[in-house]
């Protein structure tokens, strides 16, 4: 098992920056993403990394504001958000997955491990 505890989220201004974080425990996974829930829409990958090289892959809409990160000692991904406008208010979601490839995959369904949320509100 895998257990993800996210942090860092709350309430900002339009261009403003947010860094969360997802602490991992348990067994190590081989991808971990990040996701978002805006209400009213269906979850959304925004980022994703592989535990191990370089590997990375942004939705297009935050490529050049958000950056992705890891930490292997400390088993934390990390999300920075700079630049943030109003449309990216959303319930962000921490997620990783266990297997032998290290693609990063984007549907929600690919990934087995998921945790609680952390609200991220950007007002105009």
């Amino acid at each position: 098992q895998v257990q993800l505890v996210e942090s860092g989220g709350g309430l900002v201004q339009t261009g403003d920056s947010l860094r969360l974080s997802c602490a991992a425990s348990g067994r190590t996974f081989s991808v971990a993403g990040w996701f978002r829930q805006a209400p009213g829409k269906e979850r959304e990958f925004v980022a994703g990394i592989a535990w191990s090289g370089t590997a990375t892959n942004y939705t297009e809409s935050v490529k050049g504001r958000f950056t992705i990160s890891r930490d292997n000692a400390k088993n934390t991904v990390y999300l920075q958000m700079n630049s943030l406008k109003p449309e990216d208010t959303a319930v962000y979601y921490c997620a990783a997955r266990r297997s032998l490839s290290v693609v990063i995959s984007r549907p929600p369904a690919t990934y087995s491990y998921w945790g609680q949320g952390t609200q991220v509100t950007v007002s105009s």
